[in-house]
Parts: structure tokens; C-alpha cells; sequence
């Protein structure tokens, strides 16, 4: 397995995260701690969930877990987020010091663990003034609760904000993102990845394989059926069939990972992975595994490296088309210049 840092930490994770979202829900408990003894097995260390995946029952089976195992507890990573409601009340939900010191402590009992190392804010919170959240978030480092903290779901400005204001007043800084990402999914490129760049923060990938599309399991104009996420259910958010079966841009991308796939000898969710990896800035690639034999296919990704040739291809079916200035070619233009000047 490949480690790499945190972020900008100087504690180390594997290359591919166990993502636990379907923990209590897809997955029974029996079922959650095979896939967790699979993926230690391999050689991994790096566990996400967060309060609200099956209404704490997510972590709640990773507590179990890690106290039935303290070998592996002893080298796990874990990571958990907070911020969206467990409860009816107005205080049960976002970023404020009164509703996230009562997730922190939830989340503790129910992992078990007198640490969360990476506690991460599920998404932002409007009504929260940022300087109310890191300065809660500093506080939860220093009584020693959390190891580290980084975000989920922000967009530039939020993280840009956040990052040069917890410079400012001393307070511990963040170490990661946790956004979308795939090659079906790659508008991050335009400005949250540079802000992420900026701050020194890394990125946890969620969705590398766009929700199931990029190992090839849907079919152009063939409504997805069975027991998979769009087989369940076709309009699931963004990952929904009929917009992405619409774009001509989608089954380019498949159709460029399925020849690669083809030529290398391995499954199309091992390229797309492997590419995922390969980004810049990208710490742990979050994996969602719903089977073990899913999972192992999914970690035999760290044995494949692209060719130039083969990320060239991929980088240019896949690149993000923005509409207009200023995040299409005239504004990037714009943004760079040649050392030796000129037009």
C-alpha cells in the first residue's frame, strides 16, 4: 500500500480510505467487519464515516470493530464529520460551538475512542460565523479530542476564508478537503483545488468512480436495474441516469477508461482509481465498497500506474468544460504568463 502525509500533517495514511457510508444501511454489521478485516488485511489504515451515515450506526459499528481488534485499532486512522442534523432541534445541526461540541462528544462514545484523528466539518454552515467554528475546532485540538481537522463539501471562497483567518488568530490550521472528484466529476479543477494547493491542505476524494458509472455497469440508454445505487434508485442526486446519460461527454470518458481497461488487463474501476490518485494534491482516495470482492478489485488499483500516455488520454476525454470567462481558456490564459514576456 502507498502511504502519503495527511495534508500538511505529519501523520501518515494509505493511499485508499475504507469510506464507511454504507455501514447499518447496505451493509449489516457482520457484513461492516469483513469488509474492515479485508481492507487492514491489505494493508490499509485509513477510516472516514461521519455522525449521520445511518444515523450513527456507522460509527458505531467501527467502535465495535476497533474494540474487538486493538492490533489494528492501534494503527488505524480514523476520520468522522459532523455538522448535519441528529435531531429535530434548531440546535441539532451546523457549525456552531453549542451544536458541534455535542456531535464531537457523540461521536467519541460511539467510536469509542478517547481521539478522533481527523474531524471534519460536513459541509458549510451559513448561518455560523467561521471564526465561531475554528476557534471551536482549535479548542477541540488543544484539550486533545481531535488529532486534526479539515472540511467536506467547501468551495474555494469558504476554504480560502477559513484557511487565512485560522493563520491570522493562531489557530490551528486545516489539513484536508473532502470534495467530489472523478473523471466524470472534475470541475474542482477550476479553483477549489488551487485553494486547497494554497492553504496546503490535501484532498480525500469522494465518488472516484462517479457513483458506479466508470466501471462500466451502466449502459447507454438502458435504464439501470438491480441491486446497485441507480438500480435502486435512477434519480439519486448527482449521480442521477438521465442528466449524465444525456452527455456525449460521459460515454467518451467510459469509453476511453474501458480501452485502457482492455489493453492493461484490469477492470475499469482500477483505472479509474489509479487516476484519481495520481492527481495533484490528493492524499486518500475514498473507496465505497459494497462487497469484498468489490473491495479487493478497488485496492488492486494501487498496482496499476498510468502511462503518460494513458492519463494524456484520459485527461483530455474528461477536462472540464467550462461555458465562459472566467474559468474557460480565455481567463486561464489570462491567469499565467511566459517568463520571458510577450504576447
Amino acid at each position: 500500500m502507498d502511504y502519503r502525509k495527511l495534508g500538511p500533517s505529519g501523520a501518515v495514511v494509505t493511499a485508499y480510505c475504507l469510506g464507511t457510508m454504507t455501514f447499518g444501511a447496505e451493509a449489516d454489521e457482520t457484513a461492516s467487519h469483513k469488509l474492515l478485516d479485508d481492507y487492514f488485511a491489505w494493508g490499509g489504515n485509513f477510516i472516514d464515516t461521519a455522525d449521520v451515515y445511518s444515523a450513527g450506526k456507522s460509527e458505531e459499528i467501527i467502535g465495535r470493530w476497533l474494540k474487538a481488534r486493538p492490533t489494528e485499532a492501534r494503527q488505524a486512522i480514523v476520520a468522522t464529520k459532523g455538522r448535519f442534523p441528529m435531531g429535530n432541534g434548531p440546535n441539532d445541526i451546523g457549525l456552531s460551538r453549542r451544536h458541534l461540541g455535542q456531535a464531537l462528544d457523540d461521536s467519541l462514545r460511539r467510536l469509542g475512542l478517547e481521539q478522533i484523528d481527523l474531524y471534519q466539518m460536513h459541509a458549510w454552515d451559513a448561518l455560523t460565523p467561521i471564526e465561531e467554528t475554528l476557534r471551536f475546532l482549535d479548542d477541540a485540538v488543544s484539550s486533545g479530542k481531535i488529532g486534526y481537522y479539515g472540511f467536506s463539501n467547501y468551495v474555494g471562497w469558504h476554504i480560502a476564508k477559513a484557511s487565512e483567518i485560522a493563520k491570522a488568530r493562531g489557530y490551528t490550521r486545516p489539513v484536508t478537503l473532502q470534495p467530489q472528484y472523478s473523471l466524470l466529476a472534475r470541475d474542482i479543477e477550476l479553483e477549489i483545488v488551487a485553494a486547497c494547493q494554497d492553504a496546503g491542505m490535501g484532498l480525500l476524494p469522494w465518488s472516484p468512480l462517479g457513483g458506479g458509472w466508470l466501471t462500466g455497469k451502466y449502459k447507454r440508454d438502458e435504464m439501470p436495474t438491480g441491486a446497485t445505487r441507480l438500480g435502486e434508485n435512477p434519480n439519486r442526486g448527482s449521480e442521477s441516469y438521465a442528466p449524465r446519460n444525456a452527455q456525449e461527454r460521459t460515454w467518451a470518458i467510459i469509453g476511453a477508461v474501458e480501452e485502457i481497461a482492455r489493453a492493461r488487463g484490469v477492470s475499469m474501476a482500477q483505472v479509474a482509481l489509479a487516476w484519481t490518485a495520481a492527481q495533484p494534491a490528493v492524499t486518500s482516495v475514498i473507496l465505497g465498497a459494497r462487497t469484498p470482492e468489490q473491495l479487493a478489485d478497488n485496492l488492486s488499483a494501487m498496482k496499476l500506474e498510468l502511462s503518460k500516455e494513458e492519463m494524456a488520454m484520459l485527461n483530455e476525454v474528461s477536462a472540464p468544460q467550462p461555458q465562459d470567462y472566467p474559468y474557460g481558456k480565455g481567463g486561464i490564459n489570462q491567469r499565467h504568463r511566459k517568463i520571458e514576456g510577450g504576447r
